[in-house]
């Protein structure tokens, strides 16, 4: 041991102490650190080298193959112990707290030598333990416990998960489903019903640690330790055959004397030393710096590109400073800071801060990353390192099988041997089949099985159907559905088919209607054409029946005859009818079928000539002779269990014994009693089953084995049967079981028996092992492991290639090139004993299930088509075949293959028993972002606290990635028994993964890691210069492309009404001119006229107002006063008041009433920041404004003088004020942006004016026309139409306030269709409300005379980009009312500019009405481009394409140009940037109370740093760009198009790239069905999603992997936090914009009340 063994060498590389057999539990992997071989029971000492004498059976491989490759490692030549000591503690001294002063090295030379003296002291200390010490191994257990503790010293910081309580409670009470009662002792009970036989589960270990605590202390101890006793508790790992994700069977394992089992012990001890050692190399060398957390890119080159934002506050100013201190919180009225000023204690940020910390910790080792071009978003991908290990042996040559001897008295066909034993020995038993007491419950003779299959032959010919029209005639497939405690008859229905030359289809009983996965097995029996199901009596009456007693037709069955061949149903054949007996021939026998990996079932079609030829195959290589007893515990309808106890033991006159799985539940023991009681020479099992027969023995006096000659381990082939093996020979070798008496064996659907090994004489050389480096494995090398490593394979050969057969490996991938002699492969046989082909299926049959493999040079081997077994593995030295997984399990991680059976048994030793339920565990892998993830899902016990289960998952994960080096993208916990079963009660795997894919698995704990797997982010973006001024600008183009810039039409020549400056002398000249004229009418929510105003009325009520607020309010000219009114005519009569009295007005939402805690504060803060001196509203909301509510909220004394309109006196001002200077203020707008902002802007008189006549040009706006509006009054467009323009234009407005539609949502459109009124206005939230509340009534409305023709154009007043699904439900559900589907637009306005365009009617003849413009064009741009802020159009459809819809036409009098954010250089037509305006009707700035408009001064006046240099230009603060289309307008002008992208402070800057948030939101709504509204936002660089569940809250933790892979997909971001909230939590504003801020700071406040918040690893 002083002495490592130098790397490269295989000498030596085993230590003398460790040539004692030690094995891994069920489910463990081997952390062996040596290469060790198995020597038989008693012998002991002699240290075997790896590469033993070269005919030795031991041996592994040439040397080429076995050289120990050390992985991380490339120390040359030899180290001393000193050296290596000192090497390893510099290396890992990082991690390790030093004391202060103390050489690193010293260290570890303090620790006690393992000399033999100190092993046997810790021996002594052991050992007190008791017998089962002997059968426990510690190895793979303790190699994830190792593990463990060194992650333990770099504590995993990883937060808990928020789960709303009612989902705590919910969960585990639900979840709770007592434990069966039906077994015998509570233990294997909990195998129980979860573990079936058959190829479903392989293996399993029984559940038994419970029940061991009956029985004996020593168990006890074995619990206790639960770093041993993984198989114990693997229960029952079942798992669904189409992948093999279980953990094989099991049984603590042995075979160690106690002393050797001491000194391992003690060296175990230092395992995680030096694994940490080996495990960090790699890891450390490649970071100087940990690297950014959000970008994931693992690149420290990239962190300071990444970190641009580290969270953006609203810009300051603007309203905002004082808006920031005043933002109301969510549920109350105390006032927070928004933005940066979070309270740091709350508990979310706190959990943020963890999450950040633990993503810092440098991961994997980089992949390269790289670009091909521009706008190829590349992932990045592997390049393979050149210090991988590559397979380096030989090609290897194809393994030939003995010759199959001919024996002369061998049946010409199975047919034949029963004709032959039911005639001569008719007494001779043929089959035993137990009850559930394990009492014989019948004995079919051979006589009695020829006489009744003969019978069943002839019923199925003759008696269904009629005589001319038989239903089943022989070639056809009938169907056979039998329960696994009827072998009986289910052989004889069997042999019934053979003799009627039909083919049968033995399948599973289906539970349900709607079981896992009978609908797929409804497939197969559809494709084979079955129309008769052949049943038992028994199972027929258990079948699910109509009311009328038929039964029902499965889903996705054809429609079956359903058929009971028992005697007394059947009438006898006549005297003179016999069933013609053929030998064997190329017809097929019979079908099996086989689940696949998807889920789909394949039937393997077996040929008659095939059928025997196995049967001959396996009788030569299991020597069976006449009348031998044979045991048989597994599915005796396909498998193993088919090949030997129906259809081998009837051609050997052999006497089976079954024993159902009923019985296996109740009596674990109950097969080896039967073995004994009949002396039986072979018993067929699976590794579960000896794994539940060690937990259930109990020193047993009457137990003998020693009748046993071959105990065949079915499911021999994964890789953890190898525990279970040894676990039970080292308690049943007392017992009479010999060594030499197991043998393994390696089988497949398509395949048949691949390999097994054969029954030894005594004394011969006992089978080898292979220790093989797990991470080789995942390279597909081969590699005998070094003594050093935690993450080893123990593999036991399964004998040699069956007689007659010919085996090859050959390469997984590609061309079926055979593999090197250390390289794993697929192993494909070619003999005339395999299945022929998928059935019906030529294609596939051709493709995947033969193979014509090649040597190097490209040649084909043979002429004749291999076979593929699905089974990967090797050909070993001596011929022995090595079985290391399944192709159904093989999940290819980053360029690397794992098996899910391994990481299935890494996650059970974490602490098997304390917490998964029956060891139920399923594993696989989705493909996400171009590659594989894996994903496992263990089903907890009832009892688990949150806690318990926080800590599993960590502990799993960290185990799966210091043993497999790979990272688990999601593990999720479900309640006990609710994964999807097989119908023998393993896992149906291809079930949950379609559940988990669909969002229906109702995890009751995420935990998602897509930080740590993935590693294949794009590349982030590294910020270009862009174009300079130096750059030649050639008239109007910017590199090479024209400058983005475009202009509404010239406000051309003045008419009566626009010589007026201001709109108070509009509104007079109106009143004198048209004085009856009506301006407003205002309808109620049952659609009649609440009141209306003419012009004269108008003027009056304003005079009237106007001498109130000189009177009461002794207001000068210039004071501010706030108009808090509903929606309605009040609010205009007050507005042209003010302007009448010299005043300024800000029109101000009312506080709501049911919410006034929430709403007053927003009134106060806009009453405060604008500087009103007085406040004029209704009595109605001044009574609401005293009211208990409203002083809890706000203190009444901080108000201005609040005066009530609505007994107005009769007198008149004495004059009207009349504005010296068109520049003075008009009136404020104050308005909250969807980032929280409250901005006031000033709007002047000139603007105010310009603005009015431009909407009058762009909308032909005349006295004549009538508009409907249904928008909200208070800012931006909606206050402008609903107040200004009629009094400019002089149409009439019909008012619709939206709130009334909550009421009656068809009121707008009825009012629309009534007043036959051709353009209206609305809002997207208007649009919303009646898409979903009218959405079914469109019949009912058309009914009552509902009629949109006449609508010219529908606008939605936005200031975002349009919501082109929104407007275009909207048109195609209202298109049956006729509304043209061309009528509906948008318009865009922002802050600098309360309209910037607007879409005019274009319905109609266009050009002869003289109207502007084209239809909206939509194009679509690839998202990916957009984030690197280009815009390249793509084609309807292609991936990655993002709709945009123009955003309306601009208007009259404004120019656009598309500026550099950063820059401010003007941007080409290619590019995104920020809209720029230069307009008469600009705000001219923003209102603050600090005077900060210097900060935001350049909103408002901002130049081009070159080109055009002198024109003041506005920034809007979105992004977008301008297309110049093919359409022209009336003036005979191209027509530009301005789309517009989001808002620049929404944007989120992320990895380098510029995203919006309603993309990502876009994405995640489609995801599942339960997703109503969705809102991201970024914090401290993690971007958050929040997303509002319409649904059960257990639907919560489903969304949490559908919301991250999405996002993956995508948008190539990684998820920080999911959050799940109720409907309603997003806060929108009036304009129905989601206010993104405010939910951030309300979740960081902790103020949202989540229903689960997942932060992902």
């Amino acid at each position: 041991m002083n002495q490592r063994p130098p790397a490269g060498r295989g000498e030596g590389s085993v230590s003398a102490f460790c040539s004692r057999a030690r094995c891994c539990c069920c489910c463990f992997r081997q952390h062996e650190r040596f290469g060790e071989m198995k020597s038989t029971a008693g012998r002991q000492g002699g240290g075997g080298s790896a590469a033993a004498a070269p005919g030795d059976r031991g041996q592994l491989g040439s040397s080429s193959s076995c050289r120990s490759i050390e992985m991380q490692h490339d120390e040359e030549g030899d180290i001393t112990q000193k050296g290596y000591e000192k090497k390893r503690s510099k290396l890992i001294g990082a991690y390790f707290p030093q004391t202060p002063g103390m050489d690193p090295s010293m260290g570890q030379e303090r620790r006690t030598p393992v000399t033999p003296s100190s092993s046997s002291r810790y021996n002594r200390r052991r050992s007190s333990g008791s017998r089962d010490e002997r059968y426990r191994s510690d190895v793979h257990t303790e190699a994830v416990q190792a593990a463990l503790a060194k992650h333990k010293e770099r504590k995993m910081a990883v937060p808990m998960p928020s789960k709303r309580r009612s989902l705590v409670v919910q969960t585990s009470m639900d979840a709770y489903t007592p434990p069966d009662t039906s077994s015998g002792s509570e233990g294997e009970g909990q195998g129980d019903e979860d573990v079936g036989d058959g190829e479903e589960e392989d293996g399993g270990g029984g559940g038994g640690t419970s029940s061991s605590r009956e029985g004996s202390i020593s168990m006890e101890h074995w619990i206790s330790r639960a770093v041993h006793s993984s198989t114990t508790t693997t229960s029952s790992t079942a798992s669904s055959s189409s992948s093999s994700t279980r953990s094989g069977g099991s049984g603590a394992a042995a075979g160690r004397l106690a002393d050797v089992l001491a000194q391992h012990v003690h060296i175990s001890a230092q395992h995680h030393l030096r694994h940490h050692r080996h495990h960090h190399r790699h890891k450390t060398e490649n970071h100087s710096a940990p690297p950014d957390v959000t970008g994931c890119t693992n690149n420290t080159a990239n962190t300071t590109a990444d970190g641009i934002q580290v969270e953006r506050g609203p810009p300051g100013g603007g309203g905002g400073s004082a808006a920031q201190r005043q933002t109301p919180k969510y549920g109350n009225a105390e006032l927070m800071e928004t933005g940066d000023g979070v309270p740091v204690s709350s508990r979310v940020s706190a959990k943020i801060q963890q999450l950040v910390n633990t993503l810092k910790r440098p991961k994997r080792p980089p992949l390269r990353e790289f670009f091909v071009d521009d706008f190829e978003e590349l992932l990045e991908v592997q390049q393979p390192d050149p210090n991988l290990p590559k397979a380096e042996g030989a090609q290897m040559a194809a393994m030939r099988g003995e010759q199959l001897g001919v024996v002369t008295n061998w049946p010409p066909s199975l047919e034949a041997a029963l004709q032959r034993w039911g005639t001569i020995s008719p007494k001779a038993p043929c089959l035993t089949t137990m009850d559930t007491n394990g009492k014989p419950l019948y004995v079919l003779t051979y006589g009695k099985l020829w006489s009744r299959s003969v019978k069943v032959a002839y019923n199925l010919l003759h008696k269904l159907g009629t005589k001319q029209e038989p239903l089943v005639r022989p070639g056809d497939r009938v169907a056979l559905v039998f329960p696994n405690n009827d072998p009986g008859a289910f052989m004889t229905a069997f042999y019934g088919c053979l003799l009627a030359e039909v083919v049968p289809v033995p399948i599973e009983v289906p539970l349900t209607r709607k079981d896992a996965g009978s609908q797929q097995i409804g497939f197969l029996l559809g494709s084979c054409g079955v129309t008769v199901a052949l049943t038992s009596d028994a199972c027929h009456k258990g079948l699910p029946k109509t009311p009328t007693g038929e039964i029902p037709q499965f889903k996705g069955w054809p429609k079956v005859l359903w058929f009971v061949p028992e005697s007394k149903h059947l009438s006898k054949p006549p005297r003179d009818w016999f069933p013609q007996i053929k030998d064997a021939n190329q017809d097929t026998a019979y079908i099996e079928y086989k689940t696949c990996k998807d889920g789909g079932v394949l039937g393997v079609t077996v040929t008659r000539t095939a059928m025997l030829t196995h049967c001959q195959a396996l009788t030569q290589s299991c020597s069976y002779t006449e009348a031998e007893t044979i045991v048989n515990v597994l599915d005796f309808k396909k498998d193993v269990g088919l090949w030997h106890a129906v259809l081998t033991s009837v051609m050997n006159m052999m006497h089976v014994v079954s024993i159902p799985y009923a019985l296996m539940k109740v009596n674990p023991l109950s097969w080896i009693q039967k073995v004994c009681q009949f002396k039986a020479k072979v018993a067929c099992v699976k590794s579960r089953d000896m794994h539940w027969a060690l937990v259930a023995h109990r020193d047993q006096r009457d137990v003998n084995l020693s009748s046993l000659r071959m105990l065949v381990v079915a499911d021999g082939s994964n890789p953890w049967s190898i525990s279970s093996c040894d676990a039970f020979l080292n308690v049943f070798q007392t017992k009479g079981l010999r060594p030499e008496v197991i043998c393994p064996c390696a089988s497949s659907p398509e395949a048949l028996t691949v390999a097994i090994r054969r029954p030894l004489e005594e004394g011969a050389t006992p089978p080898s092992r292979g220790v093989l480096s797990m991470p080789g494995l995942s390279h597909g090398v081969i590699r005998v492991d070094s003594e050093e490593k935690l993450s080893v394979l123990t593999l036991q050969d399964v004998g040699s290639v069956m007689p007659g057969a010919l085996m090859c490996v050959v390469k997984v991938e590609g061309v079926p090139q055979l593999c090197k002699t250390d390289e794993i492969g697929e192993m494909c046989v070619c003999t005339v004993a395999t299945g022929t082909s998928y059935y019906g299926l030529a294609g596939m049959t051709k493709n995947t299930f033969e193979v014509f493999p090649v040597s190097n040079n490209g040649t084909p081997i043979s002429e004749f088509p291999f076979t593929r077994t699905g089974l990967l593995g090797f050909i070993g030295p001596a011929g022995l075949i090595f079985v290391a997984g399944k192709m159904d399990g093989l999940m290819v991680v980053g360029g690397r293959r794992h098996n899910a059976d391994d990481i299935v048994a890494t996650a059970l030793a974490v602490e098997p028993m304390k917490f998964v339920y029956r060891g139920r565990i399923a594993v696989f892998s989705i493909t996400v972002l171009h590659d594989e993830r894996i994903v496992v899902v263990a089903e907890q016990r009832p009892d688990s606290t949150e806690e318990d289960s926080f800590q599993w998952m960590s502990r799993v994960l960290q185990a799966i990635d210091s043993i497999h080096q790979v990272g688990v993208y999601c593990l999720a916990l479900v309640p006990s028994n609710t994964l999807p079963k097989t119908p023998l009660g393993g896992i149906h795997l291809s079930e949950a993964k379609q559940l988990f894919l669909e969002g229906a698995l109702h995890p009751c704990n995420v935990l998602m890691c897509p930080h740590t797997c993935v590693t294949n982010l794009p590349k982030p973006r590294q910020k270009q210069p862009e174009i300079g001024p130096a750059s030649v600008m050639v008239g109007n183009l910017v590199s090479g492309k024209r400058i983005a810039q475009a202009s509404g039409r010239d406000l051309g020549q003045i008419e009566d009404n626009d010589q007026f400056l201001f709109l108070s002398e509009v509104l007079q000249w109106r009143a004198q001119t048209t004085p009856d004229h009506v301006l407003y009418t205002l309808l109620n929510s049952r659609g009649a006229i609440a009141s209306s105003l003419t012009c004269v009325q108008l003027h009056k009520r304003a005079e009237k107002i106007a001498a109130v607020l000189s009177e009461r309010g002794h207001l000068q000219d210039g004071d501010h006063v706030a108009l808090v009114y509903p929606p309605g005519i009040d609010l205009i009569a007050a507005f042209y008041g003010c302007l009448y009295a010299g005043c300024v007005p800000i029109t101000v939402r009312p506080p709501h009433p049911q919410n006034i805690a929430t709403t007053l504060p927003t009134v106060k803060m806009i009453v405060e920041v604008s500087r009103s001196v007085c406040v004029m509203t209704t009595q109605l909301i001044c009574k609401l404004l005293r009211s208990k509510e409203a002083l809890a909220a706000v203190d009444l004394r901080t108000w201005p003088p609040v005066i009530d309109t609505d007994d107005l006196p009769k007198k008149k001002p004495p004059l009207l004020y009349k504005p010296s200077n068109p520049d003075t203020l008009a009136y404020l707008d104050f308005s909250v942006s969807t980032t929280g902002m409250l901005a006031g802007v000033k709007m002047s008189h000139t603007a105010t004016s310009a603005f009015c006549r431009s909407i009058k040009l762009q909308c032909e706006l005349y006295p004549s026309r009538e508009v409907a509006i249904c928008l909200d009054p208070y800012c931006g467009l909606g206050f402008v139409l609903w107040c200004l323009c009629s009094v400019y234009s002089g149409h009439q407005s019909i008012l619709i306030p939206p709130s009334e539609l909550e009421v009656n949502p068809a009121l707008w459109l009825s009012a629309v269709s009534q007043y036959k009124v051709r353009d209206t206005f609305c809002s997207y939230s208007v649009m919303e409300l009646c898409t979903k509340g009218l959405g079914l009534q469109t019949d009912s409305l058309k009914s009552r005379g509902v009629d949109l023709s006449r609508v010219r154009t529908c606008v939605v007043v936005a200031e975002e980009r349009p919501r082109i699904a929104l407007t275009q439900s909207f048109s195609k559900l209202f298109k049956d009312l006729g509304l043209h589907p061309r009528a509906v637009s948008t318009s865009f306005g922002c802050r600098v500019n309360l309209a910037i365009c607007l879409q005019p009617h274009r319905l109609g003849k266009l050009a002869d009405q003289g109207t502007s413009g084209p239809d909206p064009t939509t194009v679509f741009v690839d998202m990916r481009a957009l984030r690197h802020d280009r815009v390249r159009l793509v084609e309807r459809g292609s991936p990655h394409s993002l709709p945009l819809m123009e955003s309306g036409k601009i208007l009259p009098g404004v120019r656009i140009i598309i500026a550099n954010p950063e820059t401010k250089g003007p941007m080409g037509e290619s590019h995104l940037g920020e809209i720029w305006v230069h307009s008469g009707h600009n705000a001219s700035g923003y209102f603050t109370v600090y005077g900060d408009e210097v900060l935001q001064s350049d909103h408002f006046s901002s130049r081009l740093s070159f080109g055009d240099t002198q024109t003041v230009w506005a920034r809007t603060g979105y992004l977008g760009f301008l297309r110049r289309t093919e359409l022209t307008d009336a003036s005979g002008e191209r027509h530009d198009a301005l789309y517009v992208v989001g808002a620049l402070e929404e944007a989120m800057e992320l990895r380098g790239m510029r995203y919006h948030p309603i993309d990502i939101e876009t994405s995640v709504i489609r995801t599942h069905k339960s997703i109503t509204e969705c809102a991201v936002f970024t914090w401290t660089n993690l971007l958050v999603v929040v997303v509002e569940l319409d649904g059960s809250e257990h639907e919560a933790l489903d969304l949490v992997p559908l919301v991250t892979n999405v996002v993956l997909e995508e948008h190539y971001l990684i998820v920080g936090v999911v959050v799940v909230v109720d409907i309603g939590v997003i806060p929108i504003n009036s304009r129905g914009e989601k206010q993104r801020m405010h939910l951030r700071d309300g979740f960081l406040a902790d103020q949202l009340d989540p229903i689960y918040v997942a932060y992902n690893m």
